[in-house]
């Protein structure tokens, strides 16, 4: 990614552009580079934030998405920012909601593109053949529609991932973190408006999620991309900004405040 990675005060992001601002959350195995064409195009007229989750940073005895949610709020504080977008995909959808949920004031709307919360297929419970770089490449190509998304990087990056002890058991615990804190109890209480960006082939949190976000939450609206998986923003990038880009036109109807 050929943005500056900021440092500061323990914290790492991205800052880019100005206006209102969009803060974006990466899943369990993502990384800042995902959402590389959304930084591209909306970083001309928004100020667009992402930072680094500290999921292999945390004791492990407080790893969990509660806890990734306490840490975006020290970031939102750390920045004074205030009544900003939030946006999320897989495991960051499911930081996002804990965070709205905590902090309704600080939201001016939400995004979601294959968010957890309620359900999801993942990698299981374990890694089971996690030495095996044809096993860990075929979980990942699992992730899209297109297998060919999965580049050699990409394999590389989450084989050696999951075969540091240190990061794998963290991921498991994150991972059953997130199953233990199923949001449907809790999402009528989110009034924002929200925008469900979601491909119609994703394994990992399938439509009928999507559907059933799209009834729990009062003011959401649900977008299909077709042939594109869990993470659409990755694989139709095109799309998934024409989505975006109408839903914040929507959201800010005088424009962004520069």
């Amino acid at each position: 990614m050929s943005y500056q990675l900021r440092e500061e005060d323990g914290f790492k992001y991205i800052d880019e552009g100005n206006g209102d601002v969009l803060i974006l959350l990466h899943g369990l195995m993502g990384a800042l580079s995902n959402w590389e064409p959304v930084v591209d195009r909306f970083s001309k007229d928004y100020r667009v934030i992402i930072p680094v989750l500290p999921l292999y940073d945390m004791p492990l005895l407080t790893t969990g998405v509660k806890t990734l949610s306490k840490f975006l709020h020290k970031f939102v504080e750390h920045l004074k920012l205030d009544y900003f977008t939030l946006m999320g995909n897989s495991l960051g959808g499911h930081v996002a909601l804990i965070y709205v949920i905590n902090h309704p004031e600080h939201i001016h709307s939400l995004v979601l593109t294959g968010s957890s919360g309620l359900y999801e297929n993942a990698m299981g419970a374990s890694f089971p053949r996690r030495e095996s770089y044809d096993y860990i490449k075929e979980k990942v190509a699992y992730t899209f529609y297109d297998p060919a998304i999965a580049t050699k990087e990409l394999v590389d990056d989450v084989f050696s991932t999951v075969n540091d002890r240190n990061r794998v058991i963290r991921i498991l615990a994150m991972a059953k973190s997130a199953i233990r804190h199923n949001m449907e109890k809790d999402l009528n209480k989110i009034n924002v408006p929200v925008s469900l960006i979601w491909g119609k082939n994703d394994k990992i949190t399938p439509p009928d999620v999507a559907e059933e976000f799209h009834r729990l939450l009062p003011n959401s609206e649900l977008n299909w991309i077709d042939k594109c998986g869990h993470a659409p923003m990755m694989e139709q990038p095109g799309e998934f900004n024409q989505y975006l880009d109408k839903f914040l036109q929507k959201v800010y109807p005088n424009g962004t405040t520069k």
